[in-house]
């Protein structure tokens, strides 16, 4: 017979302990109310749903990182959430069928088959919002800031936006007749900027000068925003697409340098994270000190399709625990507790509500517990019957 730990948990689901957890639950009400002084509005959506619905999308790509089970009513089968997107997606566009122009958030758990990070949770409370409705700039700026004080928010304050734009990849790849396998050859050599197995693809695909250059450009246009201009260059006889697409990065960097102008800025046109379903700016946030992505975004519209609704739509994502590890947050002062003897009876139970409803913290003695037992409380304060009145005295 072997010995079982049966307090061991699988690897990369973990639990928080009352410290962490109230860290957590701090920040966690803090960013709700962050994110309603903004306009948007928390939803909940359940823990599992049909396959169908999370396979839309950008769900499509997260069907092997899905857990799925046979629903036994309907014999059906049902995934345990990876990503919470698609969910926001479908509330957006069949739970509340709005034409205006709808703010979402949100802040629950998702459960993954493979963490996405070395060592990393399976299980995290991913936090995000979403904003449906909207095609302009504004909108996406409006994310990127709200990104950025979410960070902000969980004390992490250098921070670096890199950012990139898939259409100036898509369009070039269409203007120079890439086939399927091609595009997919040139996509994972851009993905691992390889630039030497670049150039010697290029050549080998026999590529006219011009959209050879360019696309030999692509995985050199990156670092700060200057590197804009240098592509405005470099891609002047690309389609029409990928200069409105370099517009749209130029007044959308110089919008985010005026509202943050400590912000360090990272241009990669060779970015394609979410290649598949991001249909315009795609970003993520990252940590000089560790260069670890803490939080990612872009723009996905017609996400809606399936749901009978297609919208615009751009939002990002975080993981409430990453931003605890990686931030400095402080929650507020934890107020010491006030000890209450064991004893019962009307009065100082109705003490006791009102310490309660004043916001205070009480805590009551058990039968078996000392005074020194209690130190542990946090409590610097106790409740004792003095002239037949219960008043608070200090310990």
């Amino acid at each position: 017979m072997t010995d079982t730990n049966y307090w061991v948990l699988p690897d990369g689901v973990s639990e928080a302990l009352p410290d962490e957890a109230e860290n957590m639950e701090a920040l966690r009400r803090q960013l709700i109310d962050t994110y309603k002084s903004w306009g948007y509005r928390f939803v909940m959506p359940p823990l599992v749903e049909y396959m169908d619905s999370l396979r839309t999308g950008v769900g499509s790509i997260l069907d092997l990182q899905t857990f799925k089970v046979t629903d036994q009513l309907s014999g059906r089968q049902l995934g345990i959430r990876a990503d919470i997107t698609p969910q926001v997606a479908r509330i957006d566009a069949h739970g509340l069928k709005s034409k205006s122009p709808n703010r979402l958030c949100y802040i629950d758990r998702v459960l993954r088959t493979k963490s996405q990070h070395f060592e990393g949770s399976r299980s995290p409370l991913q936090v995000g919002a979403e904003l449906f409705g909207s095609i302009g700039i504004e909108s996406d700026c409006e994310l990127i800031s709200l990104m950025l004080e979410t960070l902000n928010t969980a004390g992490i304050q250098e921070i670096v936006l890199d950012i990139g734009h898939v259409d100036i990849f898509r369009s070039l790849s269409a203007q120079a007749e890439l086939s399927e396998t091609e595009e997919k050859q040139f996509f994972d050599m851009l993905d691992r900027k390889s630039i030497p197995e670049i150039d010697k693809w290029i050549k080998d695909c026999n590529l006219p000068t011009p959209i050879g250059k360019m696309l030999a450009a692509l995985p050199r246009l990156n670092g700060s925003v200057e590197q804009l201009d240098k592509a405005k260059e470099a891609l002047s006889t690309a389609s029409r697409d990928v200069q409105v697409a370099l517009d749209y990065l130029t007044a959308l960097t110089k919008r985010l340098q005026e509202n943050w102008p400590q912000l360090t800025i990272h241009i990669d046109l060779s970015e394609l994270r979410g290649y598949t379903y991001h249909t315009g700016i795609v970003y993520a946030a990252y940590v000089p000190s560790s260069g670890r992505e803490i939080a990612r975004g872009g723009r996905y519209d017609d996400i809606g399709k399936h749901f009978g609704n297609a919208r615009p739509a751009t939002g990002f994502s975080t993981n409430l625990g990453l931003l605890l590890e990686m931030g400095n947050y402080q929650q507020a002062h934890k107020k010491p507790a006030i000890l209450a003897p064991a004893k019962v009876g009307a009065s100082l139970n109705k003490f006791i509500k009102q310490l309660h409803n004043n916001g205070e913290v009480v805590i009551r003695q058990l039968d078996d517990q000392t005074e020194e037992d209690c130190e542990t409380l946090n409590c610097n304060r106790k409740i004792v019957l003095e002239n037949d009145q219960w008043v608070i005295v200090d310990i």
